[in-house]
Parts: structure tokens; C-alpha cells; sequence
């Protein structure tokens, strides 16, 4: 059995991270990280982003083993003895440790019935797969038009491919944006050659001689030589369920990332149910930033630095030249109040409570403001003239 100071249960961007912050407080105690995926830790977002527009796969590795940890990739950790301060993987080996973490994400949302050769994207793996198979002229089909799915049409649109995306909301991204920005982005993804289909559910998937034939409810029927599914992802707490861990629908964690008030169990990234003290709610967070700043923060703290998470993170998307950064609660439900300098191509968006009080900020083609929009979350003030206007300014 090997034993460590700390043990890292998920190979992610979360575990990489957490090394990270075990390393700038402990330069010494032994770190082992058990990973499913063959590949050690490497950056998620290139996936639906870069990857797609010519950056080199080499660039996505994120250096773990720098950190002097011990990396078992390939395994999952498939049961936690929290007496024994144990976990053991699904090849039978056992792990013994002084302090875990559980930074084991998430697993993409899948289609029931879904035949053998379609994608649900998530790692690595589903990028390569779809890569070899999304050439030029090749029919892509996309299920789902939220954050995954609208980045992979955009991405294989750009790469020469003839896409159809489909999901049952009126527009793009619909559950995120406002419906006026939403229903721009339809027509913007159709006047680059993608063939929206909205407000429609897929009834079947199956294999056909050239590949697969989709059918929706509403009688609509499209030909693909390959379907990719980004339907978002279902967090993986049933590791901490089976132990006798608080779980339901993620892992609730206090803001030192400690597990059911222990001090040595944690967990972080895409899995944790975390407070968010600007918000005043806790949050589940499935994005980038989130992932390496809660990761960092919850290591430095599983070595003892006993600092609180306060960050509020943010996320970014790139659609085509249309590129985004936003910060805090963005829900299509919330009222908002927007600053166009060019309707629908710069400008600002902020989400509102029923006070007036920011909630979140949408900086669409509006760069470098994403600190300026968390102070003005966290001044919890009605806005002020003139504010909106001087964040895209």
C-alpha cells in the first residue's frame, strides 16, 4: 500500500491545482493523485476552444508531475474507509493517506439510448475522437446549445464542417442570456453556415449506413457522420455518498473546502457545493477559473494555511469573432440592465435582483473588467448612472 502526507482522488485541472497550493505551503510532504483518464492533468477549456483554431495539443499539460507528486493514472478510486484513512481503486490497490481530497468533477450528461460512436464531450479522449472524424465537409451534428454545445458548432463550423445544432431552447445559450442576445446568436451561428434548429427535442439517434440519422419530436429528420452530445455534466459525489459523506447533487464544503466540518477530508472544483460570500448562497461552479482558483486555495489549506475561499470565479466563451468574460450569477430568469457601445457586438449585460443589486455581469466583446464587475457585486448597491457605461468604456 503507498502512503502519502496528501492524497488527491481526480486527475483534473481541480487536482492540479490543489498540488499546486499543497506545494507553496509544504515543498515536501508526499502528494499521490489517482486520475482516471490515461493523460495527466491538462487544461479543459482548448477542448471547444484553441485546439479548434490551431493551438498544439502539447500546450494543454499542466506540469503535476513538476510538483513532485505520484501520479496513478488510468484508475478510479472507487471506495473511501475513512477510519482506515483509505481509498482503494478500481484495480484493488489501496492508498493510504493523512489528508484526501476529492476533486473528482464531473461526467458529461449522456443521451439515453445513445448508439455505440457518438460522442458525449468531456475529456480529452472525446476531443480527439471528434477531431479525427470532424475533416472538412464533414456532417457535424451538435446536441445541445448551451455553453459545451454552442462552442463545439462554432469550433467544427470554423472548421470547414456542415453543422446542424439542436436543443429544445428558443436560442442559444437560453437559459444563460438574455433572449434578445440569445435569439441574435441564432441568426448570427446561421449566417456562418450552421443550421440552428431550436426549440426542438431529439427522439432518436441511430445508426445508419453513412453514419447516424437524428429524428426530433417535431418530425424532423437530419443525416450526421457524427453526432457529439454537450449536454453538461453530472457531478461525481457518489464516492463521497458511498462513504458516508454528505452528497446530493455535489459535495457541500465550508470555505476552507473541509467535508462535514473534518479535517481531513476536502473536496473542490466541479463536485463542491461551495459558499459564495459575495452571492450570499453557495454555488456549484463547472468552469475554469473556479476549478484552478478553489483547487489552489482548498490544497494550501489541506497543508494548513487555514484561509478562507472567497473568490467569485468567472468564465469565458469564444463564438466565432464574438467572445465573451462574466462573473457572477447569470440567469436568463433575472431582470437585467444592459450598456450597448454596438448593439449585440460590445457591450454590457448586468443580472439584477428584485432590489436593483447586481447579481452578475455579461462582458461581451468587454475585456479586462472582470475585477471592476465583482466589486460592484460586492458592494451589494442598487447601480448608479453612469456605472454600466463605465465598464465598457
Amino acid at each position: 500500500m503507498a502512503d502519502y502526507r496528501y492524497l488527491i482522488v481526480g486527475g483534473g485541472m481541480t487536482g492540479d491545482a490543489a498540488c499546486k497550493g499543497i506545494r507553496s505551503v509544504d515543498p515536501d510532504g508526499s502528494i499521490g493523485l489517482v486520475g482516471s483518464e490515461p493523460d495527466p492533468p491538462y487544461a479543459r477549456p482548448p477542448l471547444s476552444k484553441g485546439l479548434w483554431l490551431g493551438k498544439e495539443e502539447s500546450s494543454i499539460w499542466r506540469g503535476t508531475e513538476e510538483q513532485g507528486v505520484d501520479l496513478h493514472l488510468g484508475r478510479t478510486v472507487v471506495s473511501l474507509d475513512l477510519g482506515a484513512r483509505t481509498a482503494t481503486d478500481d484495480r484493488g490497490d489501496t492508498y493510504g493517506y493523512d489528508r484526501v481530497l476529492l476533486a473528482t468533477g464531473g461526467r458529461p450528461r449522456e443521451m439515453p439510448g445513445a448508439p455505440e460512436g457518438l460522442i458525449h464531450y468531456r475529456a480529452l479522449a472525446d476531443y480527439r475522437a471528434l477531431r479525427e472524424r470532424a475533416t472538412e465537409g464533414a456532417r457535424v451534428l451538435v446536441v445541445g446549445g448551451g455553453f459545451i454545445g454552442s462552442e463545439l458548432a462554432a469550433a467544427t463550423a470554423q472548421s470547414g464542417c456542415a453543422v446542424t445544432i439542436v436543443f429544445p431552447e428558443d436560442g442559444i445559450c437560453a437559459r444563460l442570456l438574455p433572449p434578445d442576445l440569445s435569439g441574435f446568436l441564432n441568426d448570427h451561428f446561421r449566417g456562418k453556415g450552421v443550421d440552428v434548429v431550436a426549440g426542438e427535442l431529439v427522439a432518436a439517434v441511430e445508426r445508419s449506413d453513412e453514419g447516424f440519422r437524428v429524428t426530433t419530436r417535431g418530425g424532423g429528420a437530419y443525416d450526421a457522420d457524427v453526432v457529439v452530445a454537450g449536454l453538461g455534466i453530472v457531478p461525481n459525489d457518489g464516492l463521497a455518498a458511498s462513504a458516508g459523506l454528505s452528497a446530493d447533487g455535489g459535495i457541500p464544503v465550508d470555505d476552507r473546502g473541509r467535508v462535514d466540518g473534518r479535517d481531513d477530508v476536502f473536496a473542490a472544483g466541479d463536485v463542491a457545493v461551495f459558499p459564495a460570500r459575495d452571492l450570499g448562497r453557495d454555488l456549484r461552479v463547472e468552469h475554469e477559473d473556479h476549478a484552478k482558483s478553489h483547487g489552489r486555495q482548498v490544497g494550501r489549506n489541506m497543508a494548513g494555511a487555514d484561509e478562507p475561499y472567497d473568490h467569485l470565479p468567472f468564465f469565458y466563451s469564444d463564438l466565432f469573432e464574438l467572445g465573451y468574460e462574466a462573473v457572477g450569477e447569470l440567469d436568463s430568469r433575472l431582470d437585467t440592465a444592459a450598456e450597448w457601445v454596438e448593439p449585440y457586438r460590445k457591450g454590457v449585460v448586468c443580472y439584477l435582483d428584485a432590489e436593483g443589486r447586481p447579481r452578475g455581469f455579461l462582458l461581451w466583446d468587454v475585456w479586462g473588467k472582470v475585477d471592476a464587475a465583482t466589486e460592484l457585486i460586492r458592494a451589494g448597491a442598487v447601480l448608479e448612472d453612469g456605472q454600466l457605461r463605465g465598464l465598457v468604456g
